[in-house]
């Protein structure tokens, strides 16, 4: 395949495949991915929105002992490399990647079907900045095909009482995320702002929310990116260093 390249999760020891003319995986879907694994149950059912080539549906299914993990992304060249990943991995019975929208999750799963719902979305609105051409970076970046709503009143579907919602977003859009998992009968119970070095404001925030929880909100001490400038923490050295069913 043109552009593709095979890159290592060592991690947990999977390949996977990039298309270097698409959207490939950040250190903000590595964070998520090890955010959310700490708290899979084993023999959870996990699904993944927006999950692009299925880098968190690999990560969370090295570092747990989840059951099955669903892998759900609309881009259908993304779809089909999450694919050939699971396959070279020797994964099919515990991934299942399926392309197509997440706003038709109703007609695609019974209600209330998972233990633990991630997603790693789109950050940026669509009428915010100059738009480009509509390309697959720009879907990976921009709520083209799905908005936040979307997102969360598909979690709220898709996710079982008690369940796990995991999410990471811009800390800028915090308060509209609140009042959404609010609005869907989800309470955020844990966040945790991501910060590229010390003594900088935060970029990324992770967040957790359940459902049918009394408030409870936990906030975390940050996460640091850097110790300086090229240099990993040494919390992010260990998150990229976690072996498989170990604890990250």
């Amino acid at each position: 395949m043109q552009n593709v390249k095979i890159d290592l999760l060592t991690q947990v020891g999977y390949k996977i495949l990039q298309n270097e003319k698409r959207f490939c995986f950040g250190i903000d879907a590595v964070l998520l991915a090890d955010f959310s694994a700490k708290k899979v149950r084993a023999n959870s059912n996990v699904i993944d929105l927006c999950s692009g080539n299925g880098i968190i549906a690999l990560l969370v299914c090295g570092i747990t002992k989840a059951r099955k993990i669903t892998a759900m992304e609309i881009q259908k060249e993304d779809a089909l490399l999450a694919k050939e990943s699971v396959k070279i991995n020797m994964l099919d019975e515990k991934i299942n990647i399926i392309n197509d929208d997440l706003k038709k999750v109703s007609l695609l799963f019974e209600k209330y079907s998972f233990d633990t719902v991630i997603c790693n979305p789109p950050y940026i609105k669509s009428s915010h900045g100059k738009e480009n051409s509509i390309n697959a970076k720009t879907i990976a970046r921009r709520e083209i095909f799905c908005e936040l709503e979307d997102i969360i009143k598909s979690v709220e579907y898709l996710l079982k009482p008690n369940g796990h919602f995991f999410m990471i977003h811009r800390p800028e859009r915090l308060s509209e995320i609140f009042v959404l998992l609010n609005k869907y009968k989800l309470e955020a119970s844990e966040i945790r702002f991501v910060q590229p070095f010390v003594d900088k404001v935060p970029t990324m925030v992770l967040v957790e929310a359940r459902k049918n929880i009394k408030p409870n909100l936990k906030v975390d001490i940050p996460l640091i990116i850097y110790s300086k400038r090229g240099v990993y923490s040494d919390e992010v050295k260990s998150i990229y260093s976690c072996r498989k069913f170990n604890s990250c």
